[in-house]
């Protein structure tokens, strides 16, 4: 059997453990009120052909929405996600259904809000995502324009449109206690959605939770391309990790945007005991349900020449968990926070606990914005952690000679 025969359901439940959705009694049971609240309203997705926001818009595309546009600068992507709503068994309800090829941090987007009649609800899965992205100076200029200075930017677009929007943006189960770059920048980007500095008056929520299942650039989806190139697939040596499948991720996500109060993040109900799933087990899982048996290897090189190994057996390299940015453990709720109960059975609310003092992190806004603005401004990674630091006293850097591009 090859990846391309798997189902969906079959590639999540190897990682998850779970033949079904976590949160669905959740769901079915708030579906009638976020449906009521959806009614003739307009609806923005952003990030819309991602794999969390293809699964949120699947779901918006069955609630009778006046308007949902779904926007993304990942024009394939787009493409094949209005293909896929168009061709699939149920034809979309909303009234009007938009995709728009737009980069949400662009002046075309703050134009489409300025023009279009104002939207009720706008949710946002753009977002600078791998903890790779770290790797230099420059990359990490483009991770805090797109998660911290793209979203006031938006914000405050959107305040000046219709204040009452509510709106959404998905973050991370890496912003808790952050010891990446990546996580440190979605924790800046709490901070700036949840702020009043923007004046959006409406409900503003997030969501934190584990690694997706086979999601767009993920390991596990790392490994289907691999399978299919007849490349060894990689795997760090004695690392436990959440997961949940793209359906529970899509559903997590409404439930936090339509059903929590104002300055609310979602998170799953995962213990460890139970729900941390060891990333060796899941390899060995996968190459099985292929039809071949995992040949362990410790050297690169190996590995390599191992491609075209005997039928029957396929190459998976164990390496150390030493690159920069990587987390030995999973966790929702941050130094100083507390994981409430939400009136779910699956799920639990971090309230939000704002900043001690809003200069630090308006500074480090300020300082990005001027290093974008003048290309000849000198800047190093280091500066940019300073600031951040500066911001967030929980972040715990992990850094390393080695990087995540340095891998298989």
């Amino acid at each position: 059997m090859t990846f391309d025969a798997m189902k969906p359901s079959a590639l999540a439940t190897l990682a998850t453990g779970r033949t079904g959705s976590m949160f669905q009694r959740d769901y079915d049971a708030s579906l009638p009120a976020i449906a009521a609240r959806l009614r003739g309203a307009r609806v923005l997705v952003i990030g819309g052909a991602g794999s969390i926001g293809g699964s949120v818009t699947r779901l918006l595309a069955g609630i009778e929405a006046a308007a949902l546009h779904v926007m993304d600068s990942n024009e394939n992507g787009l493409v094949e996600l209005t293909r896929d709503l168009r061709a699939g068994q149920a034809s979309p309800r909303a009234g009007e259904l938009r995709f728009l090829p737009l980069d949400f941090t662009s002046t075309v987007v703050r134009r489409l809000i300025n023009s279009e009649a104002p939207y009720d609800a706008v949710l946002n899965f753009a977002a600078v995502k791998h903890v790779r992205s770290e790797k230099d100076a420059l990359s990490l200029l483009r991770m805090f324009d797109i998660n911290v200075l793209g979203q006031l930017r938006l914000l405050e677009a959107l305040a000046r449109r219709h204040p009452e929007t509510t709106y959404f943006s998905v973050s991370t189960d890496k912003a808790a206690n952050p010891v990446n770059l990546m996580g440190a920048s979605k924790r800046l980007m709490e901070h700036v959605m949840f702020s009043a500095a923007h004046r959006l008056r409406g409900g503003i929520t997030s969501a934190r939770f584990a690694n997706v299942a086979f999601s767009d650039g993920s390991l596990l989806q790392g490994w289907q391309h691999r399978l299919s190139k007849r490349q060894p697939i990689a795997v760090p040596r004695d690392t436990r990790r959440y997961f949940v499948s793209l359906e529970e991720a899509g559903q997590l996500c409404l439930l936090a945007a339509f059903c929590q109060p104002h300055r609310s993040i979602l998170v799953p109900r995962l213990t460890p005991d139970t729900d941390l799933h060891l990333l060796e087990d899941i390899a060995a899982d996968f190459v099985r349900h292929t039809g071949s048996e995992p040949e362990w290897y410790e050297d690169e090189g190996l590995a390599r020449a191992a491609s075209e190994a005997t039928a029957g057996r396929y190459p998976v390299l164990l390496t150390p968990l030493d690159t920069s940015g990587e987390k030995a453990f999973e966790e929702f709720a941050g130094e100083g926070e507390e994981a409430l109960e939400a009136g779910f059975e699956a799920l639990l609310r971090v309230p939000y606990r704002p900043l001690a003092l809003p200069e630090p992190l308006d500074a480090l806004v300020d300082e990005v914005a001027r290093l974008l603005a003048d290309p000849c401004r000198p800047t190093t990674k280091e500066q940019l952690i300073d600031l951040v630091r500066q911001v967030l006293p929980e972040f715990a850097h992990t850094a390393s000679t080695r990087q995540l591009d340095d891998r298989v």
